[in-house]
């Protein structure tokens, strides 16, 4: 796995966290804004569904002795008290969410409100472009949780951590969004997105484990190639004149909110 760390100073520090259960945990320390000053290591992290914590077959809030075993007290290590449940409510029914949520200041905000299957896509439609397309419906419809999520970041308490089901869309999405407003360049923000393609192959082994006798019709499943988040960016850009006027226009997200983001994550 390569290391992509921008390291502030000689300590070393990890992009990815490595769990038994988690495939997609990553630090997003390191990141240089326009300004010179870096994203802060151990402040912000983004994740695949932390419910996957609980240890196989534990429901919703279910304790650390349900088996998570190390990949809690790994978890429980980084300090984190804030976390942001990005799933559709019926999803943290049916899968669990994090352990122990009381241990922390938790919401959920969905900002994804049209459901739909990525392993049902139709392989002969152009996948990037079909997916840019679902990332505009969020961008419209998830506007109140969009500003809602990047609030409570900016606000903590911290360290924090926010999280979908893969860690890939909704999780790349709010991401693109802070990094932005943290004035990081595009190539990294692009970059970052793409690194959920390290994650691919476990992310689909987990989805045929969790659905035996389905066919997986789209073989492009788990991918996250940055030309997806390109062209959402170029879409923002095309009907805000970028992403930052869409944020600030669009979702709401204040001066005052952007000053406190990156007086909490910038060194």
């Amino acid at each position: 796995m390569s290391d992509q760390n921008a390291a502030v100073s000689t300590t070393p520090h990890r992009r990815h966290i490595e769990f038994d259960r988690l495939h997609n945990f990553r630090d997003l320390g390191g990141y240089r804004s326009a300004d010179g000053r870096t994203v802060a290591w151990g402040a912000l992290y983004r994740s695949d569904s932390l419910g996957k914590l609980a240890g196989a077959g534990a429901g919703a809030g279910a304790g650390a002795g349900a088996g998570a075993g190390a990949d809690w007290d790994r978890f429980l290590g980084l300090g984190i008290r804030t976390v942001i449940d990005l799933r559709y409510p019926w999803e943290i029914e049916a899968k669990g969410r994090i352990p122990e949520p009381e241990r922390f200041t938790y919401a959920n905000l969905s900002i994804e409100h049209r459901p739909y299957d990525q392993a049902a896509i139709d392989p002969d439609v152009d996948p990037w472009r079909y997916l840019a397309d679902r990332f505009a419906e969020v961008t419209e419809d998830g506007v109140e949780e969009i500003r809602r999520a990047i609030e409570l970041i900016a606000a903590g308490p911290g360290p924090a951590v926010f999280h979908c089901t893969s860690g890939k869309d909704r999780t790349g999405l709010i991401a693109a969004f802070v990094l932005t407003l943290l004035d990081v360049s595009e190539e990294e923000i692009l970059a970052d997105f793409a690194l959920t393609e390290l994650a691919t192959a476990r992310l689909t082994a987990d989805w045929h484990a969790a659905h035996p006798g389905r066919t997986m019709r789209w073989p492009s499943y788990g991918r996250a190639p940055a030309r997806i988040l390109s062209l959402v960016l170029a879409d923002l850009t095309a009907r805000y004149g970028s992403p930052a006027g869409y944020l600030a226009g669009r979702v709401g997200i204040t001066p005052a909110t952007t000053a406190r983001l990156r007086e909490r994550l910038l060194r």
